[in-house]
């Protein structure tokens, strides 16, 4: 009787030995002779996580709640470097369009989930902190209606802007960026309109109810900013005109220095004020979302907000992005505000309708 051999399992077919096969570590993972359990296992585990982030989409919902955080907490972000924070909410209301690109991010993914998240998560927010913008708060009556324009000082057509200023029968009306050349022009073509003036530096007052006390606000080495009393209806109506330094973004982030300086000289000179009825109009560089401006927003109030319709933006005219001319009350309520037709400047003329109560006793 032969014997049979039967085969080594462990063999390869030409006979040599074969390699041990690996056996399952605890985790499921292959251990073999050349392998220790754990070994890269942290890499791939890494690796695993980082394809599960792109897969599911959870860059998109992270930038995404974090979106909605900063539009519904910008005041509460920190100060960052450069005054990065006040250019960033200055742009907020243009966040709403991160939405779309989100949303398209999260359906390239096959995410939609985050697709959802995106779509949901920032508009909610958006709407909470700019929903009221877009309603029109608008209401009849008033009894003073104010208007202001940044005339650009390199105007082609300054008969032309007044013609339009003009025709919004405005009773009070401040200009800014008048010029040794243009101001005379102005003061001539508007002198029948308005029997009452002051203008000093680049800025100006015409009203059709008398002026007094009517003086330069010393902001900046030259003067760019006034206050005058207007013998309103009611009593006493205290005005002041700026118009605060220009910002710009360059190397060194958002140079707001300047202007914040000036604000502040501002401000000083509104809270000593005593008159109680009191408008801060101009040019202001800032919008009233931008905090470096909160020294004064936090005291008045925007006619745009309170009263507009939309954002009421006025810069650059041709396409307006960002609303930078403002019409601030305190003590009196706003009915109506608006922006005006476009002139020649490079700036929309902003134009408020406001109530005017009787003026409390100091």
């Amino acid at each position: 009787m032969t014997a049979t051999t039967r085969p080594d399992p462990t063999a390869a077919p030409d006979g040599t030995a074969a390699r041990p096969l690996p056996s399952p570590a605890e985790d499921g993972t292959a251990v073999g002779p050349d392998r220790t359990p754990g070994a890269s296992d942290g890499a791939a585990d890494a690796g695993s996580r980082r394809r599960w982030w792109r897969r599911r989409g959870a860059a998109v919902t992270g930038c995404s709640v974090l979106l909605a955080v900063s539009v519904a907490g910008h005041g509460m972000l920190p100060a960052l470097p450069g005054r990065l924070s006040s250019l960033a909410e200055t742009l907020l209301p243009w966040s709403a369009l991160a939405v779309p690109v989100l949303v398209a991010a999260a359906l390239l993914r096959r995410a939609p989930v985050a697709a959802a998240v995106a779509l949901v998560v920032p508009t909610v927010a958006w709407l909470a902190a700019f929903g009221g913008a877009l309603t029109d708060k608008t209401s009849p009556g008033g009894d003073l209606t104010l208007v202001s324009h940044n005339v650009n000082q390199a105007n082609p057509d300054p008969e032309g802007t007044v013609r339009s200023l003009l025709a919004a029968r405005a009773d009070v009306l401040a200009l800014e960026e008048l010029s040794p050349a243009t101001a005379p022009a102005y003061e001539q073509a508007l002198a029948e309109a308005y029997p009452y003036h002051f203008y000093q530096g680049t800025v100006g007052l015409w009203s059709v109810h008398p002026l007094s006390d009517a003086r330069a606000v010393p902001i900046m080495p030259w003067t760019r900013a006034m206050r005058a009393t207007v013998d309103a209806p009611g009593g006493p109506l205290a005005l002041y005109l700026a118009h605060l330094p220009s910002v710009r973004v360059g190397p060194r982030g958002f140079t707001a220095g300047a202007r914040d300086e000036a604000l502040g000289l501002l401000v000083a000179e509104v809270r000593a004020e005593p008159v109680r009825r009191v408008v801060v109009l101009g040019d202001l560089n800032g919008s009233t979302d931008d905090r470096g401006l909160r020294p004064l927003t936090n005291r008045l109030v925007s006619a745009q907000a309170e009263a507009g319709a939309g954002f009421g933006f006025t810069w650059p005219a041709r396409l307006p992005v960002v609303r930078i001319d403002q019409i601030l009350l305190g003590g009196v309520r706003a009915a109506s505000a608006w922006t005006l037709p476009a002139t020649a400047s490079d700036h929309l003329p902003v134009a408020a309708r406001i109530h005017l109560p009787p003026d409390p006793a100091p």
